[in-house]
Formats: C-alpha cells, sequence, structure tokens
C-alpha cells in the first residue's frame, strides 16, 4: 500500500465498486490492453470501444497484427484518426514478434522503447497487464491532483505535468497499481468531471483543497489555446474513359501517411480554388488538367487546423500520371474505394461518389 494510504484506499475501494464493464478490462492479455490503451489516446472509450472489438477479431494476436499487411491495418483503423497510432502499432508488433518473440515486454525501459509508447502508455500497460507499479498521468488525473492539491498553475505547463507525477508516484498502490490507476483515472472520467463535478459522490472530496475552498470551477487552469488556423484545400477527381478514377497513397511520413485520397493541396494566395487543384495535380501527377464543375464542398477539423474541401471533377489535358510525391497512385473503379482507407473527409467524397453510381459524376 502507499503511504499516502486514506487516499490510495479510497480510490481503491471506489473502483471496486464503481468500475465501468469495458471489454479490454475483462482480460490481462497484455496484448489486448496494449491495443486498448494506443486506441484511447486521443479518443473517448464509447468511440473506441466498437473499434477495439473489430480490430481484435479481426487480428486476434500479436503475430496476427505482425503479419498484417499496412493497407490492411490502416483499413480497420480507418474513421478513428490520429493514424500515426496504427502505423506505430504496426511497427511495434513487428519489432515484438522479432525481437521478443511474441512476448510483450513487462519492464517500463523495455516497451517505452516500442513504437508509438510514451510515458503514459508505458505506465498503464505494465501497470494493467504485469502489475508493476508505475503510475500513469492522463488529463483525468491532471484534473484529479491538482484540484485534491489546489495546484493552480498552468496544466499546459510540463513542470505542472511533472508535479503531478511526483504525487501520483507517491500515491500508487504498490499491491494494487492496475486498479489504483484505473480508479484514478474513472474518477476523473465520470466524478471529477471539467465543469459541474459530482464532489458530493467523490470519495476523495472531504481532503479535496478545491472543493473546500469552492475552486473546482477554476481548477485545473489552462491558458487559451492558440486559435487553428483554416486552410482552403483543392482535390482533383479525375476519371478516366474507362471509368476508373485516380487515388494516391500519402507517404509515410507526412500527417495521414499510408491513407489514400485523392490528389490535391493547399491554396495559395492569389489563387482561385481551381487554380490551386490544375496547380496541385501538375506538381504532384507531372500531368496538365481542366477543373470542370465542383463536386463537392466539406469542412473538417483536425486536432491543430480546420479545412473546407473543395472536390472538382478533373479532365486531363496531357500528360500521363505518375507519382512525384504519393507512395503510389492507382485507376480504380469506384465501387472498389470502399476497399482502400481513406482520411474522414475524403472517405465522405468516396460515399457520395459511390452513392452516384458509375459514369455519373456530374461533368459538364
Amino acid at each position: 500500500m502507499s503511504t499516502h494510504q486514506p487516499f490510495t484506499q479510497a480510490v481503491l475501494d471506489w473502483y471496486a465498486e464503481n468500475k465501468r464493464p469495458m471489454p479490454w478490462r475483462e482480460t490481462k492479455d497484455p496484448y489486448k490492453i496494449w491495443v486498448s490503451e494506443i486506441m484511447l489516446q486521443q479518443t473517448r472509450v464509447d468511440q473506441a470501444w466498437p473499434y477495439f472489438e473489430r480490430f481484435i477479431a479481426e487480428f486476434p494476436t500479436v503475430f496476427a497484427l505482425a503479419d498484417a499487411d499496412q493497407q490492411h491495418v490502416m483499413k480497420a483503423w480507418e474513421g478513428l484518426g490520429y493514424y500515426s497510432r496504427a502505423r506505430n502499432l504496426h511497427a511495434a508488433a513487428k519489432t515484438i514478434v522479432s525481437d521478443f518473440n511474441g512476448k510483450i515486454p513487462e519492464e517500463y525501459a523495455e516497451i517505452i522503447k516500442l513504437k508509438g509508447i510514451g510515458p503514459y502508455t508505458a505506465a498503464a500497460i505494465t501497470s494493467i497487464a504485469f502489475g508493476n507499479a508505475n503510475a500513469v498521468v492522463d488529463g483525468n488525473v491532471i484534473r484529479v491532483i491538482t484540484r485534491y492539491y489546489g495546484i493552480e498553475d498552468d496544466v499546459r505547463s510540463t513542470g505542472t505535468t511533472k508535479l503531478v507525477q511526483q504525487h501520483v508516484n507517491e500515491l500508487i498502490s504498490q499491491g494494487f497499481p492496475a486498479e489504483f490507476n484505473q480508479g484514478l483515472m474513472e474518477i476523473g472520467s465520470i466524478v471529477c468531471k471539467p465543469n459541474s463535478p459530482d464532489c458530493m459522490s467523490c470519495p476523495l472530496s472531504m481532503e479535496c483543497t478545491s472543493f473546500k475552498t469552492a475552486k473546482t470551477d477554476v481548477i485545473p487552469y489552462k491558458s487559451p489555446a492558440k486559435k487553428k488556423p483554416h486552410k482552403h484545400i483543392g482535390v482533383g477527381i479525375i476519371e478516366r474513359e474507362d471509368g476508373k478514377v485516380l487515388i494516391a497513397l500519402r507517404p509515410e511520413n507526412v500527417m495521414l501517411g499510408g491513407l489514400w485520397e485523392f490528389p490535391g493541396g493547399k491554396q495559395e494566395v492569389g489563387e482561385t480554388i481551381q487554380q490551386t487543384v490544375e496547380r496541385e495535380l501538375n506538381e504532384e501527377l507531372g500531368v496538365e488538367i481542366k477543373t470542370c464543375k465542383e463536386f463537392m464542398k466539406l469542412k473538417h477539423v483536425y486536432s491543430h487546423f480546420s479545412i473546407t474541401m473543395h472536390a472538382f471533377m478533373c479532365s486531363i489535358i496531357s500528360g500521363e500520371p505518375s507519382a512525384k510525391f504519393s507512395q503510389e497512385i492507382r485507376w480504380v473503379n469506384i465501387s472498389e474505394l470502399e476497399q482502400y482507407p481513406f482520411p474522414k473527409a475524403n472517405k465522405l467524397l468516396t460515399e457520395k461518389l459511390m452513392g452516384k453510381g458509375k459514369g455519373d459524376l456530374g461533368f459538364e
């Protein structure tokens, strides 16, 4: 038990009574726990749950994941976002099979070396799967601890995160680290919520500084986020005489790498969106194209910026397309588009294309 026994015991007792059933909580299989923790980065439980069940059904073991084609893995992840997680998960599975005979490392110092695993994920996996007393710090834990100790420093600061980590390192149960970590995160998720925390139901409220000083509305303090830039993106849908359309595979080392898209890019100052499409397709494919009518316009929000995507039907005036920027380009039947993993915005384009049917793409 921790030296801070009342706090620690309160968390353990509360979790035993209140923990929500989740598929990754019904197992001690380190592979399943690892997959769940990667999915839960930047993603809510209710969003991750169906993806987790489908992913495990598709890749039931680390060997199955390591053996899979990356496109298969990306397709299984499609719609969950933050796609570098899937690429890193796949790469780490290959490392686990090649370097550890398929056995996920039990020690923090080893597991944190794997692609896509940082301090939080390493602590979560080693505590939940292997019972090691490594304390986790996520947004929920930061909120509980800053309120409990009355820490008013900016939670965007690494110094605040380090201070919270020091506290939970002292608080964690040595005997029940998995239950403590999950209990503390669960309290933050369903009791010590960002707005209107349910302090009367909180097992920690009687000793909580913010509760006693009526500061739960100002702690934790988070400095204002920078305003997200907005970009206009022009993309081209090129259809051949045989009805096939051209798609391009994004490079591994860029955002949304390993996913397919309709080629295009960001609008530059002083050009119309049609000129953007014509310039981008010339740069990316080495062809001269003419934009026809706008097929679709949609908005999408990413973590650090937002976009308006303008998709135009296009025809090639001269040249033969080649992959100058992409990993690969392909001509595919519209009915085959659903077999390829696309980012969310492009996925909406493919769905509209498929809904309109082959040969009826709205050319003028």
